[in-house]
């Protein structure tokens, strides 16, 4: 299997210096020029893609610095309200609703009177 494959490598290395030395000279000093300028200009990057080598890694860390802030520290309401408890523009407890069935502990369906008793009651009680 490697015969072929050196045997196509010696003949395209012929043709190349066969190609090379059939080269008129003003062609040949053309193509060295462009390739010094070619290499010179891969060692010497322009500022517009240093730039970009140095902001594409600072952000990146940065999103991630960001998503691991966000994951790590979890939204909380305003201080005193309870959990599950929507609050009004006025500030106001949403109490007219109750809470949702699923989530709600079963318990809390066992004395719904009393629980009505409160609600009227509750803030006269609470003054006292």
């Amino acid at each position: 299997m490697n015969a072929p494959d050196n045997h196509l490598e010696r003949r395209a290395r012929e043709l190349y210096r066969e190609a090379a030395r059939q080269l008129d000279p003003t062609t040949a000093a053309r193509l060295r020029t462009a390739r010094r300028n070619a290499l010179a200009g891969a060692d010497g990057s322009s500022p517009a893609q240093r730039l970009l080598q140095l902001m594409l890694p600072a952000g990146a860390f940065a999103a991630i610095a960001f998503a691991a802030l966000m994951l790590s520290s979890p939204v909380q309401g305003p201080v005193g309200e309870a959990p599950g408890v929507a609050v009004s523009a006025k500030g106001e407890i949403d109490g007219d609703l109750p809470p949702d069935a699923a989530a709600a502990d079963p318990a809390l369906y066992q004395n719904l009177d009393f629980y009505g008793w409160l609600a009227k009651n509750g803030d006269s009680q609470a003054s006292r």
